[in-house]
């Protein structure tokens, strides 16, 4: 790793901890690039960082020449953007490439394509994967996505082609409701990504959401990391992630690790990603995307394996092989995961920014991980995502790991704010979860 002897984290909270952390582990300094609001976060204690703007992202975290920049002035050789704001940007990583500074993610090519939902499912369908049966393209305009509607029949879903998180999504069950949903779609697209290009899939309801952790390097090698069922949500956002996912039988599992890893070489790809699928009525896994970037229930799959993704990322992109094969990959019990957020379950979920008076999640168990950035006196800001903590447990089968979760979450202390935590316990204690019945529609134990 001497390649690399100071690394700069272009993003904050919770992933620029972990990243700093495996820093450590490798004798690489890392450099924060911080907004005004983040600037006295505790985990930039003792450390080196540069404020990049204002609290708004678009002028700080956002702000792409300015990273570049501070990169290129703190003498740092390689960037890590964790996820979100620029993680999956081919234009910034072609910034960072011309500046001489090393992007940890895929080549902007490969970016530039999967970043492009349509293209993506393209390769993928052309690599021997399934896909959701819709449009073949991004559409012309709401009168094309009448016709690809009545033609594949509803319910359909509109995405935003440049979309994620939910955003530019609309559900439409019948052809008199597809002009207003477009129009939405539409606008908020162009809001949050400033490209308003949509296209349809057909509606999948009852599905469950698997997802395939993998590695690539730059000499063809591709292993993964098993799968993991991310089921759990709330308005497309994931709120429980486990593995293995029990859903699948063992065949299904092993044909679909298989594919994922011949499609991820057929596309050259580079780095750590996750290919998406969801599981339909008639047992069959249909992709739907691949994120280009480090996952937020990553540890997930660390857990399970013992293999630390952000050293994965950052040996890779210093030019190393894969130091393992798929014959060394240990896929050892069951993981699970709860995303811990400031927000108001009760409430309809409402953000809870504020002072947190009283902080208290630590780990003394091998079998659990507590992943945060917060501490006591940790303000969380309204400007940001709302998550403060991952907790995470290992068990040699499910019911072992939940049972971990369960209690490691019952003796976290937040005085302050609310947090999704009462509802993580209603779900993890609820018969439906705990017999693996329910699906993507709605929350298990939790009236939402």
């Amino acid at each position: 790793m001497n390649q690399f002897r100071r690394l700069f984290i272009a993003n904050r909270g919770e992933v620029a901890a972990r990243i700093a952390r495996t820093c450590d582990k490798l004798g690489i300094v890392p450099v924060f690039g911080v907004s005004e609001a983040d600037r006295q976060a505790p985990y930039l204690r003792g450390r080196e960082s540069v404020v990049l703007g204002p609290s708004r992202s678009s002028e700080s975290y956002l702000a792409k020449e300015r990273i570049v920049q501070a990169a290129v002035q703190t003498r740092c050789s390689a960037l890590h953007p964790g996820w979100g704001f620029v993680a999956e940007d081919p234009v910034f990583a072609s910034l960072c490439d011309a500046h001489g500074v090393t992007f940890v993610g895929p080549p902007a090519a490969v970016m530039q394509k999967l970043g492009r939902k349509t293209p993506a499912k393209a390769a993928m369908a052309g690599a021997g994967l399934k896909v959701i049966p819709g449009s073949d393209g991004v559409l012309r305009d709401v009168d094309q996505a009448r016709e690809v509607a009545d033609s594949i029949g509803f319910p359909i879903l509109l995405k935003a082609e440049s979309g994620g998180g939910g955003r530019g999504m609309r559900v439409v069950r019948s052809a008199a409701e597809l002009k207003d949903a477009y129009d939405s779609a539409q606008s908020e697209s162009l809001a949050c990504f400033a490209d308003g290009r949509l296209y349809l899939e057909k509606l999948i309801e009852g599905g469950r959401h698997i997802e395939i952790q993998l590695l690539a390097d730059k000499y063809g090698h591709v292993v993964h990391l098993g799968e993991r069922d991310c089921s759990v949500q709330r308005q497309h956002q994931k709120l429980i992630e486990e593995s293995p996912a029990l859903v699948l039988s063992d065949d299904e599992r092993e044909q679909t690790l298989e594919a994922a890893v011949r499609a991820t070489r057929a596309i050259g790809y580079v780095g750590a990603g996750t290919m998406e699928f969801l599981l339909d009525e008639h047992g069959d896994l249909r992709f739907m995307e691949m994120n280009a970037r480090l996952q937020v229930e990553h540890p997930v799959s660390e857990m399970r394996t013992g293999i630390d993704l952000v050293e994965a990322q950052i040996r890779i992109a210093a030019g190393e092989p894969l130091w393992f094969s798929q014959g060394d990959v240990d896929l050892r019990g069951h993981a699970i995961e709860c995303r811990i957020n400031a927000e108001d379950p009760s409430n309809g979920f409402a953000p809870s920014p504020g002072v947190i008076t009283q902080w208290e999640a630590t780990s003394r168990d091998d079998h659990v991980r507590v992943d945060t950035h917060v501490e006591s006196g940790y303000e969380v800001s309204p400007h940001y995502d709302s998550l403060i903590c991952k907790v995470i447990a290992w068990g040699k089968d499910r019911e072992t790991a939940c049972e971990r979760l369960t209690e490691a979450l019952q003796k976290i202390r937040c005085d302050g704010i609310s947090t999704t935590i009462p509802m993580h316990l209603a779900v993890l204690s609820s018969k439906e979860f705990r017999e693996n019945r329910y699906d993507t529609r709605a929350v298990p134990g939790w009236e939402s």
